[in-house]
């Protein structure tokens, strides 16, 4: 009997443990199974374009924290492919993808000059109904409104005209000139002082083809208003501003560095935050740049004099570099996503002040630099014009056009016809 006993108790024993461990596979199964589908998030694919290769740093880090933050919420692994060509080769590029249908999923374009004409031709998605629209300044927003839908959300506006450095204009009791006439008489008083008064980089086009934003915008705002109508409309031509145009260009590029063409803006930027020249023709876009080379540096804007006449020396009010989301994108929902964490509430603080862009948003509560409080100063006081809606081709093509002038390969009257040609050639295309 006691032997039964024994034997019944085993049984029952060893029914136990079997039953266990069908409980603990099946348990340890389910956790694996558990586990598997946590660890494998969908793969998705984010094609990026943005021309600002300064900014690397910034966007590779800003990139990193979305790609997280979609892990997190959405179990999606991201992989984004960032492309950052230079500027000046930018809308080239972009062109030659759109074409071959290898169409980024988010690019950017300036809002001035390239969004009207992207919107037209069909390739910006309508964001109006985005989160992120809600937020933009409705100052800013109306530069990436176009017939009533918002297309892009903004990265940069600018406010510009030339940089200068302030420290050495105080210790020579320098103030930024009014005048064309005022400009020369600060050029003398540095070059007696052996400082270069600019830092020219013509190695790239889009230095030179700032002077052509600065000349007609300064223009259109005070002596020749319906130039760009007119323009338009194919019954003007530069030769109206020749004098201005020309005269700003020459003062500048007579009173600065030597080898201009073989100078690109970043060894400008170099040599500017080192105190070699006392201005440059260029916007706070290269702050960050500048601020790498030398912390220290007291960077000042001003505008730039294009004539005798006070009232035309103004600031250039812009909206630039944003972002779009492509019409044909393979993957839009993430695409919004991306467009939408520029504008995050815990995150856009610290991409704009990185980028030391302005403020352009309802939720941006960062500190502004002196150079953006400098521009602003001019604003308040009236002196300031938005940024002229010319055609792109006409931009690019000025910069080619004045690099060639500067090396004496053409004469200002080539230059001249050249941008004729091309603003009549653009206005064949969009009208």
């Amino acid at each position: 009997m006691k032997k039964s006993l024994n034997i019944l108790l085993s049984t029952v024993v060893a029914v136990l443990l079997l039953a266990g461990c069908a409980a603990n596979k099946a348990e340890n199964t389910g956790n694996q199974a558990s586990e598997v589908t946590k660890a494998a998030p969908k793969e998705e694919t984010l094609k990026i374009f943005i021309p600002q290769p300064q900014f690397k740093e910034q966007y590779d880090k800003f990139v990193a924290d979305f790609v997280a933050k979609v892990k997190a919420e959405k179990n999606i692994d991201v992989k984004v492919q960032m492309e950052m060509p230079p500027n000046d080769q930018a809308p080239q590029i972009l062109k030659t993808r759109l074409a071959a249908n290898d169409v980024p999923d988010v690019f950017a374009l300036h809002a001035i000059n390239d969004l009207p004409t992207y919107y037209k031709a069909g390739y910006v998605e309508d964001l109006s109904n985005q989160p992120f629209v809600e937020k933009i300044l409705d100052s800013v927003k109306s530069a990436v409104t176009i017939e009533d839908k918002v297309l892009a959300v903004p990265l940069e506006t600018l406010n510009w005209g030339y940089l200068y450095n302030k420290k050495i204009f105080a210790d020579l009791g320098l103030e930024p000139p009014a005048t064309v006439t005022e400009m020369k008489a600060v050029i003398e008083t540095l070059k007696k002082n052996d400082i270069t008064p600019f830092q020219l980089t013509y190695k790239e086009v889009s230095p030179p083809q700032l002077f052509n934003s600065l000349t007609i915008g300064a223009m259109v705002n005070t002596d020749n208003q319906d130039f760009i109508d007119r323009m338009n409309s194919d019954k003007g031509s530069y030769e109206e501003i020749k004098t201005e145009l020309f005269g700003i260009f020459d003062l500048v590029s007579a009173n600065g560095n030597d080898r201009a063409l073989e100078v690109s803006p970043a060894d400008g930027a170099a040599a500017f935050a080192q105190g070699e020249t006392a201005m440059w023709v260029m916007g706070p876009w290269y702050a960050d740049t500048i601020l790498k080379s030398n912390p220290d540096i007291q960077i000042g804007v001003a505008p730039l004099p294009i004539n005798d006449n006070p009232n035309a020396t103004m600031i250039n009010m812009s909206v630039s570099t944003s972002l779009v989301v492509a019409t044909d994108s393979k993957n839009k929902e993430l695409a919004y996503d991306f467009v939408n964490f520029v504008l995050d509430d815990n995150e856009t603080n610290d991409l704009y002040k990185s980028l030391k862009f302005n403020p352009i948003a309802k939720n941006h509560t960062f500190e502004t630099y002196p150079w953006v409080n400098d521009a602003l100063d001019y604003i308040k006081e009236g002196k300031a014009y938005k940024d002229p809606s010319m055609p792109p081709a006409v931009k690019a093509e000025v910069g080619k056009l004045l690099q060639a002038y500067y090396s004496n390969s053409i004469s200002q009257d080539d230059v001249i016809s050249g941008l004729d040609r091309a603003w009549k050639n653009a206005n064949k295309i969009n009208n």
